[in-house]
C-alpha cells in the first residue's frame, strides 16, 4: 500500500513516496505525476526516502513518462532511495535513463542545472 503526499517547494512539486508501490498502487503514483504536470510543473522531485518497495508496474510508471517529459521540458529527479529500492532500479539499468539524487538538497541541484 502507499501513501503519497505532495507539496511544493521553491517551484517544484515534489511527490513524497510513503509505503510500497505494487501493480495496484502504481496507478495511484500515475495519477500524482499526471496531476503535476497537468498543474503545468516543470520542476517534480519524488521523495523515495519512505518508499520500501516498488514493483516492474511502479518502473514502468517512471518510464512511460521520459519522452512526454523531454518533449514538454519537463525535469524530475527522484531521491532519497534506500539501498534496496536504488538496487532494484540499477539492476534494470534506470538509473542511467532517471535522473537519481542521494538526497533532496542534491536533488534540487540536479533539477536546476541547465
Amino acid at each position: 500500500m502507499i501513501h503519497i503526499k505532495r507539496l511544493q517547494e521553491e517551484g517544484a512539486d515534489i511527490i513524497a513516496l510513503i509505503g510500497e508501490i505494487d501493480a495496484s498502487s502504481s496507478i495511484e503514483l500515475d495519477l500524482s505525476i499526471a496531476k503535476s504536470v497537468g498543474e503545468g510543473f516543470k520542476k517534480i522531485l519524488v521523495d523515495c526516502s519512505a518508499l520500501d518497495y516498488i514493483s516492474s508496474a511502479g518502473l514502468g510508471v517512471f518510464m512511460s513518462y521520459i519522452e512526454e517529459f523531454k518533449d514538454r521540458n519537463i525535469r524530475m529527479v527522484l531521491f532519497g532511495m534506500s539501498d534496496k529500492v536504488a538496487n532494484t532500479f540499477n539492476i534494470l539499468g534506470l538509473n542511467e535513463l532517471l535522473q537519481i539524487g542521494k538526497d533532496k538538497v542534491q536533488a534540487k541541484q540536479l533539477i536546476n542545472e541547465v
